[in-house]
């Protein structure tokens, strides 16, 4: 167990390869697609979720319509998600975060901005780390200096 957010942050950044990114843009200019690329750089695997672009590819991957697919389309390959990286909404987070356990993600990301009190109980609750409105980008590049 984590004794603060920062140690989990370190755990997760250390302990992964496979980022699902759920609502990633094609658009270069949004932010999603911008933090995807800087993970997708720094050797992370970018799994973009976005139903809207499903079957397309995004960064050079193939786009998934759901957290399930791409779990399926990982485990195929003998690997998991370690991180779902969500680029949502608020009200959305419960689903997401039903999603990313019924996949058997590890870790749940909310972005700058993003945070659900309960959808956090419940992935803690069923052993996933959580972290919420904070940036992986920056917190990447914080501790890569």
């Amino acid at each position: 167990m984590h004794t603060d957010e920062d140690s989990l942050i370190g755990d997760m950044l250390r302990g992964g390869s496979n980022l699902a990114v759920v609502g990633l843009s094609p658009d270069p200019g949004r932010a999603s697609h911008e933090v995807a690329a800087y993970m997708q750089q720094q050797g992370w695997r970018i799994i973009p979720v976005n139903p809207v672009c499903a079957g397309r590819k995004i960064l050079g991957e193939h786009c998934h319509a759901s957290l399930a697919d791409a779990a399926k389309a990982l485990a195929a390959e003998g690997g998991r998600i370690d991180i779902v990286d969500c680029f949502r909404r608020p009200e959305h987070m419960p689903g997401i975060v039903a999603e990313a356990i019924a996949a058997g993600a590890r870790h749940v990301w909310m972005q700058l901005g993003v945070s659900h009190p309960q959808a956090q109980a419940a992935a803690e609750q069923a052993g996933l780390g959580v972290v919420a409105d904070r940036c992986i980008k920056i917190e990447h590049a914080a501790r890569e200096r």
